[in-house]
C-alpha cells in the first residue's frame, strides 16, 4: 500500500482524524473528502478544512444537501433533540442512508483520481446501533462499489473492532494523540476538542479518553 493512493472519508472528528493519520502512515498519497449535508454545525466543515490544511492534505468538500431534505434528524435540525434511542430504536442522530451515500460518492471520487483505497472511521464496537457502521454493511458495499464501477476498490476500516479507549491508543501509536485531542470536533453541540462534555458523543469520547489515560499512566 505504500505506493498507492487512498481517499479518506473525513469529518474532522476524532475517528476520521485518527483514520487520516493511519492513512498518511500507510499510503503514498492521501486525499480527504468531506460531505456538506447542511449538518447542524458548519464548524464541522471548518474543522475539517483546518486539519487538512495543517497536514497538507488535498481536501474535497462535496454538496450532499439533498440528504438533509430526505432525512431530517438531530444532526440536521436544531428543533430535534439529540437523544439516545429507546430500547429497540435508533438514536435521533441516525441519518438514514448517510454512509451508503458518502461511501458511494467517495468511490466515484476515488475512480476519478485513480485511487484504489477508501478509508472510513466506522466502528461496530461503539456504533450506537447505527446499521450502516456494521462490518457486514461495509463488506457488502465494497462488493457493490466494485461491481458498479468495474473496479477493485478496497474499503479500509481501521477502527471497526476498536472501542474508544483503543481508538485513543491508536492515535497515540500514530503520534497524533495531542493533535486529535486538541483539534478535532466530536461534540454534537459544535465545540472543538473536549466538547460540551454532556452530549452522547462527548460522553463516549471522554470515557474512552479517561480509560486510555488510566492505562497509559499504569504502563
Amino acid at each position: 500500500m505504500k505506493n498507492e493512493k487512498a481517499v479518506v472519508v473525513f469529518s474532522g472528528g476524532q475517528d476520521s482524524t485518527t483514520c487520516l493519520f493511519w492513512a498518511i502512515k500507510n499510503f503514498k498519497e492521501v486525499v480527504a473528502v468531506t460531505f456538506d449535508y447542511n449538518q447542524r454545525h458548519i464548524t464541522e466543515i471548518e474543522c475539517a478544512q483546518k486539519i487538512t490544511e495543517e497536514l497538507g492534505i488535498k481536501h474535497h468538500i462535496l454538496d450532499m444537501s439533498l440528504l438533509n431534505q430526505l432525512a431530517p434528524n438531530a444532526l440536521t435540525r436544531d428543533d430535534i433533540a439529540v437523544e439516545d434511542g429507546k430500547e429497540g430504536e435508533l438514536p435521533s442522530t441516525f441519518v438514514p442512508g448517510r454512509n451508503l451515500l458518502f461511501m458511494s460518492f467517495a468511490g466515484v471520487l476515488a475512480s476519478q483520481i485513480q485511487a484504489k483505497h477508501i478509508v472510513t472511521g466506522v466502528c461496530e464496537t461503539d456504533f450506537s446501533g447505527y446499521p450502516d457502521c456494521r462490518d457486514i454493511f461495509v463488506k457488502s458495499l465494497n462488493v457493490t462499489l466494485n461491481l458498479s464501477m468495474d473496479n477493485q476498490f478496497v474499503i479500509h476500516t481501521p477502527l471497526m473492532w476498536l472501542n474508544k479507549e483503543e481508538t485513543w491508543g491508536l492515535a497515540d501509536e500514530l503520534g497524533a494523540f495531542d493533535f486529535v485531542r486538541e483539534k478535532t470536533l466530536t461534540c454534537y453541540n459544535g465545540i472543538v476538542a473536549d466538547g460540551c462534555g454532556e452530549c452522547p458523543a462527548c460522553k463516549l469520547r471522554k470515557k474512552g479518553l479517561n480509560d486510555y489515560l488510566a492505562v497509559r499512566k499504569g504502563l
